[in-house]
């Protein structure tokens, strides 16, 4: 990938701008509209463009893309040389394979909280006289979000924190009746008893869950920046209901056979208070 420092074509276009020998036809923004884009921090985005929708049908002799936000150029290709600002570095393309076709999206890997604003598409293109051309094509806005969730345990078992982005720096907890934030864990930390990196993917293991483990888990980028938000709760789970369940049928099976029980002696007692020649049945009468 070319850098700033080996890259002589963008300084001669950079030379254009300069003697007003590049036309900017950016004005034309206003009136095309811009998208709006949503996208998670760690993921893929895709911001759509599409040159022929501006050029029409007529193909530049050599596609020469540039896509830039309010600050600087974020991305810019001509032919087989490409350039992308720090930031970006290693996280941004347009397919070349599809460029000549029309479509001029720039895809954004691993996008991060800092990614979000307005992006600019242009085609810089050959004009009379040597000049250039730079032809506005799309207007993009990037929304970019941290991760929210909740999450329930049980004592003695492990909380996975995703940190989703090698850009996640550390992790600071807070606990449910605590108001100040504390530091769990940095990218530069060696694993301890509790808690531990995976060797391979994003995530953060924190071992053997207690109450007092119980609050918010957050985890920041370079910039401190929120990358997720986890909120946890540690309890037992219940079996209250389960044992009252259990114990309600014997309980009044007891209670049937005792009554049946007292029914049966106060009958008795009856029979033996009367008389033998006092008593009789009334259906044999």
């Amino acid at each position: 990938m070319a850098t700033a420092s080996t890259r002589p074509w963008f300084f001669l276009c950079l030379q254009s701008f300069l003697t007003g020998g590049l036309v900017d036809s950016s004005s034309l923004s206003s009136a095309a509209g811009t998208l709006s884009i949503s996208a998670t921090v760690g993921g893929q985005v895709v911001l759509p463009c599409s040159w022929k929708s501006r050029l029409g049908s007529a193909t530049p002799s050599a596609c020469h893309i540039q896509w830039a936000d309010p600050v600087d150029t974020v991305f810019e290709q001509w032919g087989e040389q490409r350039w992308q600002s720090a930031e970006f570095e290693g996280r941004v393309e347009v397919p070349e394979e599809k460029l000549e076709s029309g479509d001029c999206s720039l895809i954004i890997s691993d996008v991060q909280v800092r990614d979000t604003g307005r992006y600019e598409s242009f085609m810089v293109l050959d004009g009379a006289r040597s000049q250039k051309t730079r032809t506005f094509i799309q207007s993009v806005k990037l929304s970019v979000f941290d991760h929210k969730s909740l999450s329930s345990l049980g004592p003695g078992e492990d909380l996975v924190l995703e940190l989703y982005t090698s850009h996640s720096m550390r992790v600071i907890f807070m606990g449910r009746n605590s108001s100040e934030w504390s530091n769990l864990w940095t990218r530069d930390d060696n694993d301890t008893e509790n808690v531990e990196k995976h060797p391979l993917k994003e995530q953060l293991t924190v071992k053997k869950l207690r109450p007092s483990h119980e609050g918010t888990y957050k985890v920041l980028d370079e910039q401190g920046l929120t990358i997720s938000t986890v909120r946890l709760s540690v309890a037992e789970k219940s079996t209250a209901v389960k044992s009252s369940q259990v114990q309600e049928s014997p309980t009044s099976a007891g209670d049937a056979v005792r009554s049946s029980c007292s029914a049966v002696l106060v009958l008795l007692l009856l029979l033996v208070s009367v008389p033998a020649t006092g008593f009789r049945f009334p259906h044999l009468l």
